[in-house]
């Protein structure tokens, strides 16, 4: 049986339950072939949506079927920008549209505070999922997130797209190997966080949309009136997100700290202590006099983040090994989306697409495979339609996303807890502090009545 032929009851009836069953796909058993394209839908149609479909456009073994956004403007506003050849189906609910159009597949591009929520009672209906970064609005939230896909036998990709950037991969296992003997220090920028939503006049809800759908996009939010700012600038507040502007901790940082992960092959741990150094404040992400950016890593993320502002402190963490990781770079210098790997024989800077070392040799290698030739996130989509092919790990499995969004979330609860000086010890395995117990109160939120996470079943 296909894993899109699975649903035999309403969708409605198997999200009332939350105890959807689960029926091993044809891919599992090898009956579907090498060529057979794979069913998706796309669910939220925002900006990132839209460079997503674009990307999906240049792979010829994924199917767009349908899209999917609460509001449902918002499809009208995805299909004028890149889908007006397209014969999408529209839906207003997911579910709906996962039981009637057979899917193989979803993408998740909703707002973060609704990612949870969407994609597990997505993975419930048997599909595959695709879910942007950050995964998760909490740590506790993302290990909910990873058990459900182990639950559900799901194979998940998490969107931090340069774990399938050959240049990107072949630096991190220079580094992973010992090709800069062993490393002592990472350095890597210091993100700013996101901002407490400050209240504003209530406006009126835009035209367009279902009854209800306003409720529907704050989901395990406090339900607030609607305003602009909110809907579309969700990213910023921290009840949405964890900093997910142009720099921000969730949104640029969830790239840097997947890179330093993927390369210090800590995958599935994390460090075992976290010391904020100084007194957290507003401030702007460098200085903007002379912007290096651009010059040492070729992407000119100074016209992206110079005006920025945001709560900002500086934070080492400390690897069991002893390796540590100073989070204190400026936006105007060195490496916005990756990191500085210091070892006793060299040091490399990996960035996205760009990689330069000291000593020059050490990039020099004849297997070095060069910059990308395709669309960036072009590799990390179809690692994703190869594992749902072959049921393997994506390059970006839902665990490797766990770990580097929790190094967002305890840069973030470091700065909230504002124990300057005092090292807060974290059990990576246990995933809780062991000397912090106000840290321990921030792993999780309390959610809304009615948008509480599925039960495992």
């Amino acid at each position: 049986m296909k894993r899109r032929d699975f649903l035999q009851s309403s969708a409605i009836a198997a999200s009332a339950s939350f105890a959807a069953p689960y029926v091993v796909s044809s891919k599992v058993l090898g009956q579907g072939g090498a060529n057979e394209r794979v069913n998706v839908g796309i669910i939220g149609t925002g900006n990132r949506a839209k460079d997503i479909a674009k990307t999906c456009f240049q792979i010829p073994q994924i199917n767009i079927k349908a899209i999917c956004d609460c509001f449902k403007p918002r499809c009208d506003e995805f299909i004028e920008a890149v889908g007006k050849d397209q014969n999408w189906a529209v839906y207003e609910d997911f579910l709906e549209m996962i039981e009637k159009e057979k899917l193989d597949a979803v993408m998740v591009e909703t707002t973060t505070h609704a990612r949870a929520w969407v994609a597990v009672r997505a993975m419930q209906t048997g599909v595959d999922v695709y879910i942007e970064k950050p995964m998760c609005l909490t740590i506790a939230e993302g290990r909910y997130m990873v058990e459900a896909a182990r639950k559900y036998q799901c194979v998940t990709q998490i969107g931090t797209q340069q774990r399938s950037m050959p240049i990107n991969n072949w630096a991190s296992d220079l580094v992973k190997n010992g090709g800069i003997g062993k490393v002592h220090t990472v350095l890597a920028p210091n993100f700013v966080g996101p901002v407490i939503w400050p209240g504003m006049p209530s406006t009126p809800l835009p035209q367009g949309g279902k009854k209800g759908w306003w409720e529907l996009w704050t989901n395990q939010a406090e339900l607030r009136d609607y305003h602009p700012r909110l809907h579309r600038g969700w990213a910023s507040w921290w009840d949405y997100d964890g900093g997910g502007r142009g720099y921000g901790v969730t949104g640029w940082g969830t790239h840097s700290y997947d890179q330093i992960q993927r390369a210090l092959g800590t995958d599935e741990t994390g460090p075992v202590e976290i010391l904020l150094t100084e007194e957290v404040r507003s401030m702007s992400t460098g200085k903007y006099d002379k912007p290096t950016a651009g010059k040492v890593n070729g992407v000119d993320y100074h016209a992206m983040v110079k005006r920025v502002v945001g709560p900002r402190a500086k934070i080492r963490m400390k690897y069991a090994n002893g390796t540590e990781l100073r989070l204190e770079l400026d936006g105007d210098w060195g490496p916005g989306l990756g990191a500085i790997f210091i070892g006793d024989k060299g040091k490399i800077e990996i960035n996205r697409n760009k990689i330069v070392s000291n000593p020059k040799e050490l990039v020099l290698s004849s297997d070095n495979p060069g910059p990308n030739q395709k669309m960036e996130t072009q590799y990390h989509i179809e690692n994703w339609i190869d594992c749902i092919k072959s049921r393997k790990r994506c390059t970006a499995d839902i665990e490797y996303g766990q770990r580097s969004s929790t190094l967002c979330y305890l840069v973030n609860i470091a700065r909230d807890v504002g124990q300057v000086g005092k090292k807060l010890k974290w059990d990576p395995d246990a995933e809780r502090f062991t000397n912090c117990d106000a840290g321990n109160l921030l792993l999780s939120r309390e959610r809304r009545k009615g948008f509480e996470l599925p039960r495992l079943s």
